[in-house]
């Protein structure tokens, strides 16, 4: 399967998430153009991607990123960068 995503990484969400069979390869290409274009036009930085996964399961794991909240993945390094330097520099 090919994924369609438009991210709004500021923000840390989806904007566009649309899954294409492998047969409608183009239709996606196109798709994608298409979003690019229009965020050109008028000056959104988003980052838009086809990726390619057996199924939208495979695809949340191997780019979590784009389905985790921004919010939990920032804790999550807090948490690293603590246990790895053990400062009090990494409070909120």
């Amino acid at each position: 399967m090919i994924f369609l995503i438009e991210y709004n990484r500021p923000e840390g969400r989806i904007v566009t998430f649309q899954p294409f069979d492998d047969s409608d390869r183009s239709k996606a290409e196109q798709l994608r153009l298409e979003i690019e274009l229009a965020l050109n036009r008028t000056n959104v930085d988003h980052e838009v991607v086809l990726l390619e996964a057996p199924n939208e399961e495979t695809l949340r794991r191997t780019h979590r990123r784009y389905f985790q909240d921004i919010r939990r993945s920032f804790q999550d390094i807090r948490d690293i960068a603590k246990s790895t330097h053990g400062g009090d520099e990494w409070n909120d």
